[in-house]
């Protein structure tokens, strides 16, 4: 009994293992408090549109009736009706009402893919982070490692002060960057935790994951067109209006109300049947004419929608191309063996502190730069992909 409390006690705090992007959008789409809210209102909407075709509550009148001289009531009347809308009323707003539920589970997966982005965008400005920190701790390694050998020339008189305080001033500006650095990703982490719902989650990756490369721009036209949840949530709107049209149209037919009636007396009772309806004649008013300018303005929704999603097709892939080239041009193996280089130069005496951080700080420029537009390149590929969350 005490091994099994011992390994469960072991267990409960043993660290959190790293997670991939993946499973964190994963335990995003269950924790997240603003999808879960989503939901529940998608849910209650579709209840609502059902509602709306449902009966009308039955009505019950009971009345009394008292005459002078007689003792108790004389006569009583009770009355039970229930009313319906014509028959294809009910056919029509099933249809509609269909549409109107499909347009709110379309609008709710637009809501949780946009939020689905969100987060995958915070853990890939974390991957940029942690690669801009171990490139901030390789510069704090070198320059320390060049501090202990200069101050050691120093005392040997074979370096002057101005090459210590050089380095010095860069061990102070490599600080800086890191606590700026450490609240960044700081702040980038709390982000994606109130995105999980404050659950835990460790993210450390500082590799990117494989995207797929994107070659033809007719073909990401396309998918676009077919599967953007803004496109299909637009698509669903313009159904749901045209159905909601035609039960407008109908709407004119009259409304049939059916029932039994008894009445009761002193000497006598009598029962029947009720048979009624009513003429839309005023609350109909305007109705057909506000089903069709709501279908127009849906339709010219659809229209601005596919408008702006070809215009963003072509041009996230003008950026990518642009991109792509930028980063081709970067040597990084190349930057860091010359880094190297030059340490290894500097340390044996044939370079000269001053010299040393010239070529250094451009080095370092490039390789923070590079970064950068890798982080730019990730996140764009990351839009260009976001139906596929």
């Amino acid at each position: 009994m005490k091994y099994i409390t011992l390994a469960i006690a072991c267990l409960a705090i043993a660290p959190m293992q790293a997670q991939t992007i993946d499973e964190v959008l994963r335990q995003v789409e269950q924790n997240n408090k603003e999808l879960q809210a989503q939901r529940q209102s998608t849910l209650a909407s579709k209840l609502e549109v059902q509602a709306e075709n449902n009966l009308e509550d039955p009505s019950v009148e009971y009345s009394p009736f008292y005459t002078r001289g007689i003792t108790g009531m004389s006569s009583s009347e009770l009355v039970v009706t229930q009313g319906f809308d014509f028959p294809t009323l009910y056919g029509a707003r099933r249809q509609s009402g269909k549409w109107k539920q499909a347009a709110l589970d379309r609008r709710q997966q637009a809501a949780r893919r946009d939020i689905l982005l969100s987060a995958k965008n915070l853990c890939l400005d974390l991957i940029m982070l942690n690669q801009q920190h171990a490139l901030l701790e390789e510069r704090a390694k070198n320059a320390g490692e060049l501090l202990a050998l200069f101050e050691k020339r120093l005392e040997e008189g074979d370096a002057g002060i101005l090459e210590v305080n050089k380095i010095k001033m860069e061990r102070m500006s490599v600080q800086t960057e890191v606590a700026q650095n450490n609240a960044a990703h700081r702040t980038a982490l709390q982000q994606l935790l109130a995105m999980n719902g404050n659950m835990p989650l460790e993210f450390t990756a500082d590799t990117y994951p494989h995207v797929e490369e994107l070659k033809d721009c007719n073909a990401f036209y396309d998918e676009v067109m077919a599967t953007d949840a803004g496109l299909l949530a637009a698509d669903a709107d313009v159904r749901a209006a045209e159905k909601e049209l035609k039960v407008n149209r109908q709407s004119w037919l009259p409304k049939i109300e059916v029932g039994y009636r008894r009445n009761t007396s002193l000497d006598e009772k009598s029962n029947g049947f009720l048979i009624g309806g009513s003429l839309p004649l005023f609350s109909n008013r305007k109705k057909g004419k506000i089903a069709r300018l709501q279908v127009e303005s849906t339709r010219l929704a659809l229209d601005n929608a596919r408008l702006q999603a070809a215009a963003d097709v072509h041009a996230r892939f003008n950026e990518m191309q642009q991109l792509r080239e930028a980063m081709q041009a970067y040597d990084v193996v190349l930057m860091h063996r010359t880094l190297a280089l030059l340490n290894e130069a500097v340390k044996a005496g044939q370079l000269s502190i001053i010299e040393f951080y010239t070529e250094a700080d451009n080095i370092y420029r490039n390789l923070q730069a590079y970064i950068e537009l890798e982080n730019r390149y990730q996140k764009l590929m990351a839009e260009i992909y976001k139906n596929r969350l």
